[in-house]
């Protein structure tokens, strides 16, 4: 089954490039560590998923990108092409030439209504191409104006028209010091609105990311484009094909659908995170730390894990002698919530085909209380401004009102509560 993504607004385009040169650079990738039939299965599932039919000989992605303003989606549009390996395709963009300036109410109340009409015709022209929709990955940024704003608007919108199609929506989380002035505005609104039409939120942190550039990458002067890199790797490392149940040589055919089977279990938890490390020379004893105890192997799952109380954990594992890894230690009663058995709350994927060049890789998607303390402050801190009517007018001027806020914090609060309350 097929995924269709949408790309929305600076961050969203970039991002989606990465992803999509990852999944490419990983599907044909040589030393797969598995025999030559195992890995063209790998890339026609991988194919099916992410990429249609070729065009001379060079697959398309399926992929609509959106931005308000032509300059980022251009460079994407020509970054793909120059690679010679994949390309976008040559009807699959919307670009307009003013942004929305950092105000998610411009996003979502001008550009989204004004543009609705042609951004989804291009969506549903993307859908007829695939034979069989398990679902659509929406790529975008909570804190500015386009992606945020006009993201959630279209995600409303696909909620409406494809209600039976699964959404998961893939949000990049701020840094924490800020990066504009009105984001937890902007961020309170999204996730609000994404948590009723979505039935899934995964996020990635900025801050997390940048301490893996600097700390396990070593990256001095660090760029958007190697915390995108690293961003495009752990979502490959979660979305690419692995076996179906254990012992099967047969790749699963329905990602989303698998992925929220095993991590949503109730419709009010679908705030996911994943956390993958990816580091050589893994002696597969990947397992939660205990409290107080030195973490096992050179690879473990977030450091946090044992003060988050979790509903879900999926742990996916690829390469060498991936069968003999042992993953006792995260069916640990004590992980997980009391109204769940640890057997149905902890899930493990594998696949023998190495991912890119790593012998062994593994990664973790967890739907934990580890958001609770990021989501709490960036509410606390857009209550404080909102308290103080700090720049309302900025989003009363083009419709979202006092009380748009207020369903926004209310809703958010009992996200916050319920999650607390595991």
């Amino acid at each position: 089954m097929s995924i269709v993504t949408v790309q929305l607004g600076q961050c969203g385009n970039q991002i989606g490039f990465e992803v999509f040169d990852a999944l490419f650079s990983d599907s044909h990738c040589p030393q797969g560590l598995c025999s030559k039939r195992e890995n063209e299965a790998y890339q026609a599932s991988c194919k099916e998923r992410f990429f249609s039919e070729e065009e001379h000989g060079v697959p398309i992605a399926r992929a609509v990108l959106v931005d308000m303003e032509p300059k980022v989606i251009n460079q994407t549009l020509s970054k793909a092409a120059q690679s010679g390996r994949w390309k976008y395709g040559q009807h699959s963009c919307f670009c307009q030439k003013q942004g929305s300036g950092n105000n998610w109410a411009y996003g979502y109340s001008v550009h989204g209504p004004r543009h609705e009409e042609s951004i989804m015709n291009l969506i549903q022209k993307e859908v007829e191409k695939c034979d069989s929709l398990s679902g659509f990955f929406i790529i975008m940024s909570m804190a500015g104006g386009t992606g945020s704003g006009l993201g959630a608007f279209i995600t409303r919108n696909l909620q409406d028209q494809y209600s039976n199609s699964l959404k998961m929506n893939h949000i990049i989380w701020p840094y924490g010091t800020g990066e504009v002035i009105v984001q937890n505005y902007n961020s309170i609104l999204t996730l609000s609105h994404l948590y009723r039409s979505s039935d899934a939120l995964l996020v990635h942190e900025n801050d997390a990311l940048h301490k893996i550039c600097a700390k396990l990458m070593n990256i001095k002067q660090i760029s958007f484009r190697d915390i995108n890199q690293v961003l495009a790797h752990q979502l490959g490392s979660v979305f690419q094909p692995t076996y179906s149940e254990e012992g099967s040589s047969h790749y699963r055919r329905n990602p989303l659908g698998d992925l929220l089977e095993n991590l949503v279990p109730h419709p009010e938890f679908k705030m996911l995170i994943s956390n993958a490390k990816m580091e050589e020379g893994i002696d597969w004893q990947v397992r939660p730390p205990l409290s107080g105890a030195p973490t096992l192997g050179k690879m473990s799952a977030n450091k946090n894990l044992h003060f988050n109380t979790s509903l879900a954990n999926l742990v996916i594992l690829r390469g060498k002698e991936v069968h003999s890894a042992d993953l006792g230690g995260f069916k640990d009663p004590a992980l997980y919530t009391s109204w769940l058995e640890p057997d149905n709350a902890f899930n493990m994927w594998k696949t023998q085909r190495a991912f890119n060049k790593y012998e062994k890789s593994a990664a973790l998607v967890s739907n934990s209380q580890f958001l609770v303390k990021p989501l709490d402050m960036i509410v606390g801190k857009a209550w404080n401004m909102f308290a103080s009517k700090a720049y309302i007018h900025q989003y009363t001027k083009f419709g979202i009102e006092e009380e748009d806020f207020l369903d926004s914090f209310t809703l958010l609060e009992q996200v916050v509560a319920s999650y607390r309350n595991l």
